[in-house]
């Protein structure tokens, strides 16, 4: 019995030990990695108006249904407590959009650098294009 466990514990020596380094680094990579995580905060921006960017000159004859948006946001906590409701747009992209009398397009969100968009409510809107003159 006690050749039995000298054998489990000394043989491949070295490479048991080596694993169990190998072991430890990659818990301390994963736990270090998790803490990291931890320092990010998410936001909530409400009544954000839509902006329409189209290919035609006069973009105020169209209107969009509903005209505001919510948007939740994720980022790090000291970037995120910066961020105010004009640096977070929500577009609606009608370029080559030629002739339609109502059309339901995606919400685009373009937020600055660091802070990720994660839902746009709601996630289309219906664009309702002016009658031809």
């Amino acid at each position: 019995m006690i050749a039995f466990l000298r054998n489990l514990v000394f043989e491949d020596f070295w490479l048991k030990l080596f694993s169990l380094v190998l072991a430890v680094l990659v818990w301390f990579i994963v736990t270090f990695a998790s803490q990291t995580d931890a320092q990010t905060d998410e936001r909530v921006f409400s009544h954000l108006p839509i902006a329409v960017v189209s290919a035609t000159e006069d973009v105020r004859d169209f209107r969009v249904s509903p005209n505001q948006v919510q948007v939740r946001v994720r980022g790090d906590s000291k970037t995120l407590q910066n961020v105010q409701s004009k640096d977070i747009r929500a577009i609606v992209d009608l370029t080559g959009v030629t002739t339609a009398r109502e059309l339901r397009k995606r919400v685009e969100v373009a937020a600055p650098t660091g802070i990720t968009h994660l839902r746009v409510v709601p996630e289309e809107v219906q664009v309702i294009f002016p009658p031809d003159r």
